[in-house]
């Protein structure tokens, strides 16, 4: 189906629609919304939708929590790269007396942060780090690689905005691959062209670009600039609200850096290649939205269709 020509609307305006029709549900905190019943349908239609397209691909099925040890994000380099996205879990450890001071402090919301400790968890900022940790424990890869679905997960990343499409916590649903750099790039770059074709045929208009992570500092700007050069992130980007297309989807080659960090072999003792593909769940929920308005009845049939198949 042809797509579908994007509003003309800004951040803040499509926010207060949502909000006022309780699409979107405010809890006082900049991208930290609930959900109301029409956004959940989209979401879930979509989300079964995209499980319907990826089902050919015979993908392990492996589902995580939003939660992972701090010492594998440690592990990965994310604290050099994006300290200023990460969300660690914090937890009291003390006596009753700093118990009841805490509540005291907190009571009068001022800060309690003295009274906390902590933990061994952190919030998971992106689906397919688990995923490394659990391949690499069971020795060399088959000869045909590995291929892991995560399914709708959880991620946090602490990016307050007034774009209602720039969320702290969001669901990505990833499909990771492990092999040789042909077997990985092969499969990054065929998902690529049909992550355009699927949306195209929710009647959104999307366009591919090279990209680059959010990487924090001068030493970031340069790993940014290098990631792009090499298209190393590839984004799906599509119209939402602003004057700029917003990312929705992203094909990731990460070369052999999971390898490094987790001994991820090859059948022949090389180091194994990963990408990942990833759909973000709540961005594309909120395009199809913008696209096709809030009145979930008038969207064209060919679209429901797709997403809500009898």
């Amino acid at each position: 189906m042809s797509a579908t020509p994007p509003r003309a609307i800004g951040h803040a305006e499509f926010l207060e629609d949502l909000l006022s029709r309780d699409v979107l549900l405010s809890t006082g905190v900049p991208g930290v919304y609930g959900k109301g019943g029409q956004f959940e349908d989209v979401l879930q239609g979509f989300d079964a939708f995209l499980t319907r397209a990826l089902s050919g691909l015979g993908a392990e099925q492996l589902r995580f929590p939003p939660l992972m040890p701090r010492r594998q994000l440690e592990e990965t380099g994310y604290l050099s790269s994006f300290p200023h996205l990460a969300g660690t879990v914090f937890a009291f450890e003390g006596t009753e007396a700093e118990a009841s001071l805490q509540c005291e402090h907190a009571s009068a919301h001022e800060d309690w942060s003295e009274f906390q400790q902590m933990t061994d968890l952190v919030l998971t900022p992106a689906a397919c780090y688990p995923v490394y940790p659990v391949v690499a424990a069971r020795g060399p890869l088959p000869p045909e690689g590995v291929m892991v679905e995560t399914g709708a997960s959880w991620v946090f990343r602490h990016e307050p905005s007034g774009d209602p499409a720039r969320l702290q916590i969001f669901q990505m649903h990833e499909v990771v691959r492990i092999g040789s750099a042909e077997q990985v790039l092969a499969f990054r770059d065929e998902w690529s062209e049909r992550g355009v074709a699927l949306l195209q045929g929710l009647g959104l208009d999307g366009e591919l670009d090279a990209a680059s992570d959010p990487f924090f500092g001068r030493h970031g700007r340069m790993l940014a600039a290098s990631q792009r050069e090499q298209a190393l992130k590839v984004e799906l980007l599509v119209q939402i609200a602003g004057p700029e297309p917003t990312a929705v989807s992203s094909f990731n080659y990460h070369r052999d850096h999971f390898s490094g960090i987790y001994d991820l072999k090859l059948a022949d003792g090389s180091d194994a290649h990963t990408a990942c593909i990833a759909f973000g769940n709540e961005r594309i929920t909120l395009a199809l939205l913008s696209a096709h308005g809030l009145d979930l009845d008038t969207w064209p049939s060919e679209v429901r269709g797709e997403l809500w198949p009898a």
